[in-house]
């Protein structure tokens, strides 16, 4: 079993190096943490994108409830998760976690306890994981409050994530460089 974590920016490269990282297995559970945005057609479009993308074989669960799905001992199939990024979004709608005061007023310690408990049960599960997320941490300092409180939440999700990973890749311009693991661990997998 491995558990790896791939990092990247905005259309670096990091889903498609994450799905040729499992071509190999004719059962995968995509775990698309997206949603649906109706009134976006470009979103609809990337959406269809990544579907194309995938072997007709692996199966799509759009869902933000990844503890479950981890712990699930009944199905044994590898979990590609894309992405935290989204994950953390939702997990930060849910618990109004974009508003100051309610940040200080208990969103803080939902949404940490969400992320340890995401990080745990990455360390725990039986299963291949592939979790995809962006690498926040080289770019602009968001102008808002709310900005920098979802870069800064979700720069400390990837390090527990990575804590726990057997490796952990830098996707830049398609290119992954290994940051933990070895070498090979970066090269795609043919099918």
């Amino acid at each position: 079993m491995t558990r790896t974590l791939i990092l990247g920016g905005a259309r670096s490269g990091k889903s498609t190096r994450a799905e040729r990282l499992l071509l190999d297995q004719p059962d995968v559970l995509y775990l698309a943490t997206g949603g649906h945005r109706a009134d976006d057609p470009d979103w609809a479009q990337r959406i269809a994108l990544h579907r194309e993308r995938r072997p007709a074989s692996w199966r799509t669960a759009e869902t933000v409830d990844l503890v479950p799905v981890l712990a699930d001992t009944t199905d044994a199939a590898p979990v590609l998760i894309d992405c935290l990024g989204l994950w953390l979004t939702t997990v930060m709608d849910r618990a109004n976690a974009w508003h100051d005061a309610a940040w200080e007023q208990g969103a803080a310690r939902s949404v940490e306890r969400s992320c340890a408990e995401l990080a745990e049960a990455v360390r725990r599960t039986s299963r291949q994981v592939v979790a995809v997320s962006n690498e926040v941490g080289l770019g602009v300092v968001p102008a808002t409050a709310a900005g920098r409180r979802f870069r800064d939440t979700l720069g400390r999700l990837n390090m527990a994530v990575a804590e726990v990973s057997d490796r952990v890749l830098l996707v830049v311009a398609g290119q992954a460089m290994t940051i933990k693991g070895t070498a090979e661990d970066a090269a795609p997998r043919t099918a």
